[in-house]
Parts: structure tokens; sequence; C-alpha cells
């Protein structure tokens, strides 16, 4: 019997259901949990990294996320800004930046902030310690993102709010201000906040300074642990920490999208 093509459709959909189910079940019978067990969830382990884990890496986690941000946000406004400046210097020098700072790995703009800056000025500390060293180092490789994003947001805008603030005899930063920014942030709010999600993730690069017991982030305190236990628990704890930042922001990002989607 000849089926017909709806028919042929819902055939090959339960098909590929089956065979996935079929997956499933291969994995879970044929895995040997009483090791994975051992290996990955050691109850004993766990209970040993808290509260620690949360009163200080991933405090300090979140520190150095809202530090490095609110630095590259900041900066990349003023990036942003070059950008769309008239003035040949600052677009050049903007540019370069931007396709610099895209072009260097994090954890080496890092090295150079951390250990380069003193270096190169012995008699001045950077702001806060290793905090404000990894907020900086960070926040410079994140500027060069943002910029690029605000930059988009900014050209977003329609011209004629620039021409109506401008005819009703504001200046061009005042415009800029007060009229065009604020709106191309609500532009731009969903990949600012994929940004900053990045940056939780990038923050496990603040080991490469050589973090203490009172600056150590989440993978840092993750891997000191799994050193002294010799069990990838700690790996996998560190990890179900992550996500507790992660995925709050991955739904605000869905919301906002969808509601920037719903207003235009």
């Amino acid at each position: 019997m000849k089926l017909r093509r709806r028919q042929r459709e819902r055939l090959s959909l339960w098909l590929q259901y089956l065979a996935f189910i079929a997956i499933i079940a291969v994995v879970i019978f044929a895995a040997d949990w009483g090791r994975l067990r051992e290996a990955f969830f050691r109850v004993d382990i766990i209970e040993s990294m808290f509260p620690t884990i949360i009163t200080v890496a991933l405090r300090n986690t979140i520190l150095y996320t809202l530090g490095a941000f609110a630095f590259g946000l900041v900066f990349g406004t003023v990036l942003a800004l070059m950008r769309l400046s008239r003035v040949a210097p600052y677009r050049w020098v903007a540019t370069a930046y931007i396709e610099l700072f895209r072009g260097l790995p994090a954890l080496l703009v890092l090295f150079l902030v951390g250990y380069g800056i003193p270096i190169a000025f012995p008699e001045r500390e950077i702001p806060g310690g290793v905090f404000g060293s990894i907020a900086i180092g960070l926040g410079l490789t994140a500027a060069a993102y943002m910029a690029e994003t605000i930059r988009a947001g900014i050209q977003a805008v329609p011209k004629g709010q620039m021409e109506a603030a401008r005819t009703l005899g504001m200046s061009h930063f005042t415009a800029m201000r007060t009229i065009v920014i604020p709106q191309a942030f609500r532009v731009v709010i969903p990949p600012l906040t994929n940004e900053l999600i990045l940056l939780t993730k990038d923050s496990s690069l603040a080991y490469v300074l050589g973090v203490t017991a009172q600056t150590i982030e989440v993978t840092k305190f993750g891997r000191d642990t799994l050193n002294d236990r010799v069990n990838a628990t700690p790996l996998l704890v560190a990890g179900f920490a992550y996500l507790v930042l992660t995925l709050p922001l991955s739904q605000v990002v869905r919301r906002l999208e969808l509601r920037y989607a719903k207003a235009r």
C-alpha cells in the first residue's frame, strides 16, 4: 500500500523518535553508573566544598564578571563613539584597537595587564589589586566586542531622531547622550547580556594572575579541590556553579529578544 505524503512524514517522525529513545536506552543500560557516581558524584567531596565555593569562589566570580562588564561597557561606548566620529584620527585609533583586541586571546591580555603594567609603572599599583587587574584585563577585550555592538545599535536609531534634536537646539553631544544612546541601548541589551555570559566564563582565566585563597574563583577552586582529592567531582560542582549564573542570564536574553521583537 502506497502511503500518502503526510503519512510518510508522520512515519519518519515516529522512526526518529524511536531511534532517539533507543540510543538513550543503550546509553543508560550500557553505562557503569557505579563507577560514574564514584568518579563524578562523591557526596563527601561535594559537602567539603560548601560553603566556601559560594561565599568565596562564586562571590569572586560574580565580582570579576561585573567589574569587567562595567569597564568594558564604559570603554566600549567610548570606542563606539570614536568609530562614528567625524574626526579621522579617532576612527583610526578605535578601529585599530577593536581589530587588535578582538584578535588577541583574553588570557594573553589578562597576563599583559597583570604583569606588564607593574613592570612598566613600578611605582604605581593597579587600583583594586587582583580584582582591578582582572576587571581591566577582561574588560579591555570585552570592550572591543561591545564597541561594535553599541555602534550597530547607534546606527540602528533613525537619523531623524538626531535631526529633530538638533532642530530643537540641542548640541550634538547632548542629543547623542539623551536621545540616541538611550534608544540604541534598548536594541543592544540582548547581545550585551550575551557578552555578560561570556565574561562569566572568561573569569576562569583569573588563575593566570596567581589568585589567593581570598581571591580564588570557581574554576580554580574546583581544580585545587580536584588535585587534593584526586576525583572529578569538584569539576562537576564548579560547572554547576557556572550554570547557576549563566542559565538565568540566558533566559533574560530570550525574554529581552522576544520583547524587542514585539516592540518592533
